[in-house]
């Protein structure tokens, strides 16, 4: 993948031959960083720095949540699909009985099954060269002696503790508070903050190779404390849930293939979007054309992913179809020189962190794990650090909708791992996580690295814009006024955000194909560290 210096970055890319990991938190890097250094392999780093990510960046992720992951070994890609599914005796049914008219963001209600835990025993189990344990010494290290607080975290800690004093009354959200905050207050930047219970919940999960999360003690816990307030889940879920192995799925464009994992994930967005914007000839990037064809390229393909993604036992529209060349074509057809709003097309057929590893042997990971919405669901198992994610939130109550909740059905999910590859070679993990913000920053990088030529670095630090509903568009601060005036000119409603932490944090790593260096880019808008040698 060759480069141009065209924009001017924050930092500089960085090389490095032996080994990579590009994360949003110096001390998860490092922990990557030191588990190859003893031998690990870039799986093992992952769950390292994974596992870390749920201490020192607890605002984004947790034990209680979910992750996804593309793996690269000897450039054969597996993709894990480690979401949970909702519990499986809620229904549509039971929330409307109970007044319940719309999917709430905290308590009970939206909880589904864990499945990080299990999607780190599972990565370990078939790809990893150290026992479960030591990789995750690290963050039990952290959590047990302390460490001190990164300036990010500590922002959307305090942001996230406000909301929570605000919304969550009750003694079922106390642990919450107890957990996270000291005196009701969240810590500064530069604090030490301690997480003993997070220490002993990963202990746990290290010694039995998950079992206890899952199956023996901490269910026990998980179950008391749902039974205790009604919740749905129940130890029967956690029982059966399993990480399922996935074929990621692909389109080819420019010479390059691009990959995501299939539904219930939003990746395939990322790709229809790549499919139709591909349709222009797209050549130059500071051009008002150019952020417009990809503006109405992301919101054509938002159309057909918010209307058809769901589990994929609920799909009535096929992948294949929805990623189709020709069908893309046809959408690509519907774009004029003004701003539009869309509707779902007719294919034929009816908080979150992201990671990058690579090791000396060219095996890569791109990993993405989420509580969702900050710390998720505002519960937290007592006693264990346990924050539970609030994924269910995704679901709808809609009877009609491939996306309806049901007992036991994944929902539509955020997080997306992404991966580019070249003539049946691994070139590297991408991603950049923030909720809905996904799709639209793998396809903005993808076409700064591919169309624009600009390094990983450079990729990331550009400015970054956010489609997020209608017309309406978000864009940074620094995207240039004559682009700003010109797409208004074109009927879109744009509006400045200067919180960066609303355009996504995202993390790179391309491998040389001739001598194998990594070229490693990570996030300005996070507290974004390289760890490398």
């Amino acid at each position: 993948m060759k480069t141009k210096q065209k924009y001017h970055s924050t930092r500089n890319v960085v090389y490095a031959k032996n080994g990579m990991v590009a994360t949003s938190q110096p001390l998860a890097a490092q922990a990557g960083l030191d588990i190859l250094k003893q031998g690990g392999n870039a799986v093992d780093a992952a769950i390292a720095v994974a596992a870390c990510l749920t201490v020192v960046e607890p605002t984004s992720n947790g034990i209680g949540g979910d992750n996804f992951a593309i793996v690269s070994i000897k450039d054969q890609l597996y993709g894990l699909n480690s979401s949970g599914y909702a519990p499986k005796n809620i229904s549509i049914d039971k929330l409307k009985d109970s007044g319940i008219t719309e999917i709430p963001r905290f308590g009970f209600v939206p909880v589904t099954v864990p499945g990080a835990v299990a999607g780190w025993v599972e990565l370990n189990k078939r790809f990893g060269k150290l026992p479960l344990i030591d990789v995750l010494k690290p963050a039990i290290n952290y959590a047990r002696n302390g460490f001190a607080v990164s300036p990010t975290v500590s922002y959307y800690w305090k942001s996230a503790n406000q909301i929570y004093q605000k919304h969550l009354n009750g003694e079922m959200f106390q642990s919450w508070f107890d957990t996270f905050t000291k005196n009701l207050a969240a810590p500064e930047a530069g604090d030490i903050w301690y997480l003993k219970d997070h220490a002993n919940t990963l202990e746990e999960i290290g010694k039995t190779n998950g079992n206890s999360f899952y199956q023996g003690n901490l269910a026990n816990q998980i179950d008391a404390y749902s039974k205790k307030y009604d919740g749905y889940l129940t130890k029967t879920d956690l029982e059966s849930f399993k990480p399922e192995w996935v074929n990621p799925v692909s389109t080819h464009y420019k010479g390059y293939d691009i990959w995501e994992l299939p539904p219930n994930g939003q990746g395939i967005i990322a790709l229809e979007a790549l499919n139709i914007v591909e349709n222009f000839k797209i050549k130059v990037k500071e051009k008002v054309d150019t952020y417009h064809q990809q503006i109405e390229s992301l919101k054509l393909a938002f159309a057909d992913g918010l209307a058809y993604i769901s589990d994929p036992q609920s799909m009535k529209t096929s992948v294949d179809d929805l990623l189709s060349k020709t069908y893309a074509n046809k959408r690509f057809k519907e774009i004029e020189n003004h701003a539009k709003i869309y509707t779902e097309g007719k294919p034929t057929s009816s908080g979150t962190v992201y990671l990058a590893t690579a090791d000396c042997d060219g095996n890569m990971v791109s990993m993405i794990q989420s509580n969702y919405m900050g710390f998720g669901s505002g519960l937290v198992v007592p006693n264990t650090g346990i924050a539970l994610h609030n994924r269910g939130h995704n679901f709808t109550l809609d009877q009609n909708s491939d996306n309806a909740l049901t007992g036991g059905k994944r929902p539509f999910h955020t997080i997306i791992p992404g991966f580019i590859s070249k003539d049946n070679l691994s070139i590297g993990p991408f991603g950049v996580m923030g909720g809905f913000m996904q799709p639209q920053g793998h396809m903005q990088v993808v076409m700064n690295m591919i169309d624009f030529k600009l390094d990983p670095q450079q990729a990331l630090d550009a400015p970054r814009w956010q489609w997020t509903e209608g017309k309406k568009i978000l864009v940074e601060p620094d995207l240039p006024k004559r682009i700003i005036k010109g797409l208004m000119d074109k009927g879109h409603d744009i509006q400045i955000e200067p919180n960066l932490g609303s355009f996504g944090r995202g993390q790179i790593i391309i491998k040389n194909s001739k001598n194998g260096v990594y070229c490693g880019g990570t996030e300005k808008r996070a507290d974004g560290s390289i760890a490398s040698y």
